[in-house]
């Protein structure tokens, strides 16, 4: 069961993906389209990731009551019809709910499928989590493509209608996987009351990726905007940075699962927060098409490597039993934060203010936030998970 119901999981996650960073690239599309500024297809594109995140407080108790796995089914047939939905938008009022829809079915897989693939792998959680991120991240990259091809032949419609169709396909097929099959041992937890003692390790853990998550939201929504407007680059050229921003993540999700197994957790993910941070400020004061280009490569590295790191450590912090709905509730408020960036960019904008200002404010709030994690390390005030990547850890 592992190996075809893991491949069946790599094909859904790249679906979930497409559809949640399919937006990014479409925002100058759907602005022309509906005829809005930037901040309505910038809500479009933060209740993307608020419906990714708010979901997870249901699911977390929903798997309490029900096998991963069938979360995981269901939440593919949801986005296929939430997809379906989007595709048919006749307002922007329309498209916004619809793309809430594509969040909450997005939510409610990595939810499930996150702690699932923990039981799969005990022992290779880091891992196993990189190579999902890795087929998540492949979505990102063809994203900006494929939505440049589709709009040469069709309108920004299609992008939609053949995500619904795909998420058809690859739902059956994990059906089919996973027929007959015995769940995984741990593939529901006990109490959802329990899950909520975990605090100080979902306070770290949202401590670390919520901010950063938040300062990745707002830059990636509006790279080529960004790369267009302060920097004067064509809209070709910006899309291909894009690209090359989500395409520096493959090997990002891949190497840095593998490192998560083998450093230490906590002080490897302080560097890639301090890596993360440099290269916003170093994006804001970039102006050459090499600098910008190297900046946007070590840019998607390092905030793709975080994404990974972090799953190793929280769900090595976390005890068996409570694992998934600990994890639902840790990961939905971390992005309820993160899904609020592309909006305050949005805003902020619209207010005045030039893109190299709000990301050098974003910047210097990292700053604080990697300082004050230092601070409650060394201090011995941070939870420590088990080493090596296993997730039978007390959970503290």
């Amino acid at each position: 069961m592992t190996r075809r119901l893991f491949g069946s999981l790599l094909g859904l996650v790249f679906l979930v993906n497409f559809g949640r960073t399919a937006f990014a690239p479409l925002l100058p599309e759907l602005q022309t389209a509906f005829g809005v500024g930037p901040a309505a297809v910038g809500v479009v594109a933060s209740l993307v990731w608020i419906g990714t995140g708010v979901v997870r407080f249901p699911v977390g108790y929903l798997l309490t009551r029900t096998p991963r796995q069938r979360v995981v089914v269901a939440a593919g047939l949801v986005l296929a019809v939430a997809a379906g939905f989007t595709a048919t938008a006749p307002t922007v009022g329309i498209l916004q709910f619809g793309s809430l829809l594509v969040g909450l079915a997005s939510g409610a897989y990595f939810a499930a499928a996150v702690p699932l693939i923990s039981d799969l792998f005990p022992e290779r959680v880091g891992r196993a989590v990189g190579i999902h991120g890795t087929a998540a991240q492949l979505a990102a990259v063809v994203a900006p493509t494929a939505v440049v091809v589709v709009l040469g032949v069709a309108s920004w419609r299609a992008v939609f209608w053949g995500l619904a169709a795909a998420c058809l396909l690859v739902t059956g097929a994990l059906v089919v996987a996973t027929r007959n099959e015995s769940a995984p041992s741990e593939s529901m937890d006990r109490s959802f009351r329990a899950a909520l003692g975990n605090w100080r390790v979902m306070g770290t853990g949202i401590l670390m990726i919520a901010t950063a998550g938040f300062v990745w939201q707002g830059l990636f929504n509006f790279y080529v905007g960004y790369l267009t407007t302060a920097r004067s680059l064509d809209a070709t050229t910006a899309s291909t940075l894009l690209t090359l921003t989500f395409a520096a993540g493959v090997p990002a999700f891949w190497i840095s699962g593998r490192l998560a197994d083998r450093l230490p957790h906590l002080p490897y993910i302080v560097g890639l927060l301090c890596a993360f941070t440099l290269c916003v400020f170093a994006f804001t004061v970039a102006r050459g098409f090499g600098s910008l280009l190297a900046v946007s490569v070590l840019l998607g590295y390092a905030i793709h490597s975080l994404f990974p790191a972090l799953d190793a450590y929280v769900l090595g912090a976390l005890p068996a039993g409570t694992r998934g709905s600990t994890y639902a509730v840790f990961s939905g408020l971390s992005l309820l934060v993160e899904a609020t960036g592309s909006g305050v960019v949005g805003v902020l904008l619209e207010a005045g203010y030039a893109f190299d200002a709000v990301f050098r404010v974003f910047a210097a709030g990292m700053v604080v936030v990697v300082a004050a994690l230092v601070a409650l390390s060394l201090a011995g005030r941070l939870p420590n998970a088990a080493g090596g990547g296993h997730t039978d850890a007390s959970g503290d």
